[in-house]
């Protein structure tokens, strides 16, 4: 049996084909049935978000694997299999494992170090669990792949600096008050940043919070869905001398608030702390505003290089992140590789054989009073023995060796007898090989 995933992502396909290859969650249960009614396919799960479509199963055979989910994804989506191919990718075996561990540590996101990939991808294994579509084989994969997303968020800082302009904003006014409970806000203009800029200082703590907008209407719905209080726009310098944080955004063409506006503000306020952050193009604030005392003034730009330098910090612990998934891709194909009959078979005798050995050793010192042939006869006897003990349950495990239920026998008797992963030549040959060719292929 082999690991196989197929599928597209915002690399490699624009919106308006991603967009018609999405299984909701709801319809996905029907879908994996389809999948198993393939007899190439012995598992199967899909992972469904807004930027990427995949589909992962445990195939006998790699390219009939792929032709049928290829063939699948066509029939779904319609279109012509020439043409969705343009946009799809696939990977086998332990490249197959590395895909995955990748997409759940966030590595392979449109924004790196997101979180929200690994409820997805809990949600993914969730849904096929509950659809009975996994086995011993996707059972364990998607458990190995919850904990690495856990593993690259607690061992390295890949998700820890900011990545997006209300997210910044919030954190440079962190800066300058710590604490941002109890701070009153001041929004001026109401469009769309203001509106993810105002989520953000709420969802740290900030309840007050008042909107100036030319509109006044669309001020008092704005207000009415952060908990706040509307204000006219001309009123917003004397609103400005309770504020702590102010958010502009209005797209006037000129400023909107100048160096002696801020300076009357600042003589109201005693020349208490303000931070201003201008998120409009072209700029709100005037840029010399930021030359008066107790003045914080940040602009698009500001904003912009802060997210440069969260981004390589991020690339940084990325390194850190791949070192984790190796050494986790190592493990998994370890395991898989012991799913094998014969190495299983050969572990389970070597197991049987140490405690044979053991146990007639500790008979012999025992019985220090026996001839050389008595001793060869209990030896002999309890190699009969065990051979005749070992002679059903190998038999039964090669009858199985051609069924989708053999890896669950196999596992069973692996966890029964506590058998190890052991890594054999071959197989660290072969993950060396599919490690060089990701390397290569970055």
């Amino acid at each position: 049996m082999h690991i196989i995933v197929l599928g597209l992502s915002h690399k490699t396909a624009p919106i308006e084909v991603r967009e018609k290859i999405s299984f909701p969650a709801a319809d996905q249960a029907s879908h994996l049935d389809s999948l198993l009614m393939s007899p190439s396919v012995a598992e199967a799960a899909i992972l469904s978000t807004c930027n990427r479509t995949e589909l992962y199963a445990v195939v006998d055979d790699p390219d009939r694997g792929k032709n049928d989910l290829t063939a699948y994804l066509a029939e779904f989506s319609g279109f012509k299999r020439e043409d969705l191919e343009k946009h799809l990718y696939s990977s086998t075996l332990d490249s197959a494992v590395h895909h995955l561990f990748r997409v759940v540590s966030s590595l392979d996101s449109m924004v790196l170090g997101e979180a929200q990939i690994q409820g997805q991808i809990k949600e993914c294994y969730s849904v096929a669990l509950e659809a009975e579509s996994t086995g011993v084989i996707f059972n364990k994969l998607f458990a190995n792949a919850i904990r690495v997303g856990k593993r690259a968020r607690s061992e390295t800082a890949i998700g820890e600096s900011a990545l997006s302009i209300s997210s910044v904003a919030v954190e440079l006014a962190m800066n300058v008050f710590e604490d941002l409970s109890g701070r009153t806000v001041l929004i001026i203009g109401a469009g769309e940043m203001s509106e993810l800029t105002a989520q953000a200082l709420k969802d740290k703590g900030v309840t007050a919070i008042v909107v100036a907008n030319r509109t006044y209407e669309r001020a008092e719905e704005f207000a009415r869905k952060f908990g706040g209080r509307p204000a006219r726009f001309e009123d917003f310098p004397a609103e400005m001398r309770t504020a702590d944080i102010v958010v502009s955004s209005t797209g006037a063409s000129g400023f909107v608030l100048t160096r002696d506006m801020m300076a009357d503000v600042m003589r109201g306020r005693k020349h208490r702390p303000i931070f201003l952050v201008d998120i409009a193009v072209p700029r709100d604030i005037a840029p010399d505003v930021d030359s008066l005392n107790g003045v914080f003034l940040y602009n698009i730009d500001d904003l912009q290089s802060v997210i440069a330098s969260n981004l390589a910090d991020r690339e940084r612990e990325a390194e850190k992140v791949e070192s984790i998934i190796e050494e986790e891709v190592d493990a998994f194909t370890a395991w898989l590789g012991s799913l094998d009959i014969v190495p299983t078979i050969a572990a389970l005798k070597k197991r049987a054989e140490e405690i044979r050995t053991a146990e007639v050793e500790k008979t012999l010192h025992k019985l220090d009073n026996l001839s050389d042939k008595e001793k060869n006869e209990i030896n002999a006897l309890a190699k009969v023995v065990l051979s005749k003990i070992l002679h059903e349950p190998i038999t039964r495990l090669k009858e199985h060796e051609h069924e989708k239920e053999r890896y669950r026998h196999l596992e069973t008797v692996r966890y029964l007898f506590d058998l190890p992963a052991e890594k054999s030549e071959k197989a660290a040959d072969k993950r060396e090989s599919a490690a060089k060719t990701r390397r290569e292929d970055k």
